[in-house]
């Protein structure tokens, strides 16, 4: 089993878990109805993709 010959230093410790953070999601607003939704995905509000009905949804 491989162990370390030295203990590594807080800082380049922290310096290698900088990286794993949780990153924030964007998120735009649909033209249509103006709800907020994640890009490239249909709107839940409306239903709609671009100019494309995709879901119908009862008003």
């Amino acid at each position: 089993m491989a162990v370390p010959k030295r203990r590594h230093s807080k800082a380049r410790k922290r310096k290698k878990l900088a990286g794993k953070k949780i990153k924030l999601s964007s998120c735009g607003f649909c033209p249509r109805c103006g709800q907020a939704k994640i890009p490239h995905r249909v709107c839940s509000g409306c239903g709609f993709y671009g100019d494309k009905e995709i879901i119908k949804k009862e008003e």
